[in-house]
Parts: C-alpha cells; sequence; structure tokens
C-alpha cells in the first residue's frame, strides 16, 4: 500500500520557528495558523527528509541505484519540473478531524486561539554563559515550544506511483529523521517519524477529550 502521511510524534519540545516573536512574550515564535494550531511547513519537512534520504545514500553508495531513487523522490534542486521530484509534502499538523473539532468550540465562542496556542504549547528560557560561569548580560532569551506527546500529520502524495526501490527510500528517510526545528543540532526537537497507508491509529474521539482536557 502506498502510504499517504507522515506522523510525527514529539520526544522533547520542540520549537518549528517562524523567524520572529512576540515583543514582550517571547522572542522566536512557533509557526501557528489563524486559530493558533501550530504546524511545520511541509517544505521545510521535505528537506528534513531530503537531508536523511542523502545521509542514507551516501552511506550505501550508489549500489542499486539509490541515488537515482534519491532523485527521483526529492528532486535533483533544479527549478524545471524535471527537477522537482514526485514526492509532494503538505504542511505537518493536527490530525483533520480534531482540528474541525476544537474549531467549532472556538466559533462557539468557548474557546480562544490563545487557549488553543497554549494549551499545546510552553515557553522556555535561555542565557549565554560568559567565562566565569555567569550570565551574559542581556543574553537572556526566550521561545514558545511544541511540547512533548503532541503528533502532527504531514499528507504525502506522488506524480507517478512511486517503485519498490523509491518506497524503501523513503521509509529509511522516515525512519532516519529524528529531530526538527531550531536547536536540533544541539540535541531539541527530538521525534518520532513514520509512515501511514490512512488507517485511524487512533480514535478522533479520544483525541479531542485528551485535547479537551488540556484546556481545562
Amino acid at each position: 500500500m502506498t502510504p499517504n502521511k507522515i506522523i510525527l510524534t514529539l520526544k522533547s519540545a520542540a520549537t518549528f520557528g517562524r523567524g520572529d516573536g512576540v515583543p514582550g512574550l517571547v522572542d522566536r515564535e512557533i509557526e501557528h495558523d489563524e486559530n493558533g494550531f501550530p504546524f511545520l511547513r511541509g517544505k521545510t519537512l521535505k528537506g528534513l527528509l531530503a537531508e536523511s534520504a542523502e545521509n542514507i545514500v551516501f552511506a550505501l553508495g550508489d549500489a542499486e541505484g539509490w541515488r537515482a531513487a534519491k532523485d527521483k523522490l526529492f528532486g535533483t534542486g533544479g527549478r524545471g519540473l524535471e527537477q522537482r521530484g514526485i514526492l509532494h509534502i503538505g504542511d505537518a499538523q493536527l490530525p483533520e478531524a480534531l482540528r474541525a473539532a476544537v474549531k467549532t468550540e472556538i466559533e462557539a465562542k468557548k474557546w480562544s486561539k490563545e487557549d488553543v496556542l497554549y494549551s499545546l504549547t510552553g515557553i522556555r528560557h535561555q542565557t549565554a554563559i560568559n567565562a566565569d560561569g555567569a550570565p551574559d548580560h542581556a543574553s537572556l532569551r526566550s521561545m514558545r515550544v511544541l511540547l512533548p506527546g503532541v503528533s502532527l500529520e504531514a499528507p504525502i502524495s506522488f506524480d507517478t506511483t512511486p517503485s519498490t526501490i523509491q518506497l524503501q527510500l523513503l521509509t529509511a528517510a522516515v525512519l532516519d529523521f529524528r529531530r526538527a526545528g531550531t536547536g536540533r543540532n544541539r540535541g531539541r526537537g527530538w521525534l518520532k517519524a513514520e509512515l501511514s497507508g490512512g488507517g485511524e491509529e487512533e480514535s478522533m474521539e479520544k483525541l479531542f477529550t485528551q485535547f479537551a482536557g488540556a484546556l481545562k
């Protein structure tokens, strides 16, 4: 069965930053939509998976056509249709049914955008340390983080039916994908990634109940 989505489950706090902050609150804000739902851009996710695939191809060498499979899936960096690759990845968001249910509550004025955002995130602070072991002056920074345990789903599609070797490489790249977001090279943004064929891993009723509990 050809997979149709990638599921990301956070194992540690992560910041999928949008490059700016909120004056007086945080120096680095996370990506979120008009309803307060955090997300990871599909373009960013595809780039991170392409990086994982590149590492796998480098380790395996060009035996069995792994390089060709990687280029076919992710593209070769050019701007033409021939270079863009057959794999398309949408934004990684909370499950669609869950977002729809929460949006209904927002429209009914029971919850606000801020309620949604604050239930899924926290604020972390950090500062630079000087040579004497004391905090550097004016170095305190804050960032909003998406909390551990949150799961996001990114839809995927293909221009043409992927070959067996292309699916094998995509599966390996997803399994190899372990970190994302700001500070991922410093141990932050630890996550579990997996491919799904579209089956419901957990009922939306259970997910909604858990989400509503976080708002209380």
